[in-house]
């Protein structure tokens, strides 16, 4: 019994082509087309030139953003053409759990969790390399392996609820999105094959490619034989599945977020929390914190208040006072594609793009609380600094 016999959905009329059991060439062949942390030419050249230049731009504030699997002396080479007349800069990669170095600044984007209001939130956590390499990070070392681990289960997590199926995720999916059962069952036999892929080739798969746009990019490369508009299902399905698995995630194995920061500032860290309005309550939790993400690509309604926020909270605290930061939460990943096949929502960022900083309502604000970006990147590198 496959699992459209199970699912109660009214089947869509339409012929998709019989999936073999096996595991063929073909399926190898893509599979190791997604895993593949390779760039060619073309995708070489696709993150070293910008689609464009910003030359009026000199000042470049980026500390939270992905190089994900992208080399980082080709996002050097980026960098030096987007912004060629720059005079200052503070640039520090964020990449998810897994701290590196660029420039002489670490940094990494850490999943944590907060128990008081019972939500998975980040932190962006930046380093001088040089002042933290001396000390014993062991202890941090070790919270980030563990985080990492944990944030890639979700992958497998995701394939179970098709091969070893949830029912009532799949109906909510297919409710959401019009799959219909034959739609869910072609899928499934093709995750099935990934499943047993990873199990076979575990050892030798690149650690960031451990994660849930596996499956989205491996149903892409079915467009060969798929019409774009059975590609277009397929993805809407897994997405709408994704959300449904995320939030099912079980929150308690992640590190509470007090230790977390506990444990990073005793190395010297700065802290930033990331487009906090997607957890309200943040804002409230008095975290021993450097500042605040006020705007990103993704996190933009709300920057004006966010400013009023950081301002009435210096104003009423004594000692250090919270910065405002903006984040372009460029992930790299995407670069590499042509612009047509491109996430919308994550291929239009540019690592250090923040035309918030000089928007005339939200420079007001910022003035009004004592802030600019000179004013930012001077201080934060002074407290890394030490």
């Amino acid at each position: 019994m496959g699992i459209a016999d199970s699912l109660k959905i009214v089947p869509v009329s339409g012929n998709l082509p019989e999936v073999d059991q096996d595991i063929c060439e073909a399926d190898e062949k893509r599979f190791f087309k997604v895993v593949s942390t390779k760039l060619n030419d073309l995708e070489t050249q696709r993150i070293t030139t910008p689609e464009e230049v910003y030359k009026r731009e000199e000042e470049v504030l980026a500390v939270h953003w992905h190089p994900e699997f992208i080399p980082l002396d080709l996002i050097t080479e980026r960098i030096e053409k987007l912004y060629p007349n720059r005079r200052r800069e503070l640039i520090i990669p964020t990449q998810h759990n897994v701290m590196l170095d660029y420039n002489g600044y670490s940094g990494v984007e850490v999943d944590c969790y907060s128990s008081g209001f019972n939500r998975k939130v980040q932190l962006l956590i930046h380093f001088n390399s040089s002042l933290v390499r001396d000390k014993e990070c062991g202890v941090f070392e070790n919270i980030l392996e563990h985080t990492f681990k944990y944030r890639s289960s979700q992958l497998f997590s995701f394939m179970g609820a098709l091969t070893k199926p949830k029912q009532e995720w799949l109906e909510k999916a297919a409710r959401e999105t019009g799959a219909r059962p034959e739609l869910i069952d072609f899928i499934a036999s093709h995750v099935k094959k990934i499943e047993s892929l990873i199990e076979l080739h575990y050892d030798h798969i690149p650690r960031a490619s451990i994660k849930n746009k596996l499956l989205r990019n491996y149903f892409y490369e079915l467009a060969d034989t798929l019409d774009e508009a059975v590609i277009i299902r397929i993805q809407a399905f897994l997405k709408s599945l994704k959300e449904i698995v995320k939030k099912n995630f079980s929150l308690k194995f992640f590190y509470r977020t007090s230790e977390i920061i506990e444990e990073a500032r005793s190395l010297g860290a700065g802290i930033v929390i990331p487009h906090p309005e997607q957890f309200w309550p943040i804002l409230m939790a008095d975290y021993d914190v450097d500042g605040y993400e006020i705007w990103n690509p993704q996190s933009r309604e709300y920057t004006e208040f966010l400013i009023s926020v950081l301002n009435r909270r210096n104003s009423n605290h004594k000692g250090r006072r919270l910065l405002a930061f903006m984040g372009d939460d460029t992930h790299f990943g995407e670069k590499i594609k042509h612009p047509d096949e491109r996430k919308k929502e994550k291929g239009d960022r540019e690592i250090g793009l923040q035309p918030a900083w000089n928007d005339l309502a939200i420079s007001k604000e910022l003035i009004k609380a004592g802030l600019s970006k000179t004013q930012v990147m001077a201080e934060y590198r002074a407290r890394l600094d030490g």
